[in-house]
């Protein structure tokens, strides 16, 4: 359940905000075009750092990276098994 959630407060989550909406529509839709010179334009925008920034784009990557795998890979096999 939510209530569950342990979060001190909301600053993380208006952080990652204020990051995404420092990007441009393109970058949004491209990170990996984001690179230094854009990271520093973005964390300058947002009122973050470039580390924040470039934590932000590695979990994005990351998350990329396990839904592909988990639709196309043994997941999505074994989930297809499942439902039978």
């Amino acid at each position: 359940m939510m209530k569950d959630i342990d979060i001190d407060n909301d600053a993380a989550f208006k952080n990652i905000e204020a990051i995404i909406m420092s990007m441009t529509p393109e970058e949004r839709d491209n990170p990996d075009i984001i690179n230094g010179s854009r990271r520093k334009r973005i964390a300058n925008g947002s009122g973050t750092d470039v580390p924040e920034v470039n934590k932000l784009l590695k979990q994005f990557e990351t998350t990329r990276k396990m839904m592909k795998n988990a639709l196309t890979g043994n997941l999505a096999q074994r989930m297809k098994a499942f439902r039978r």
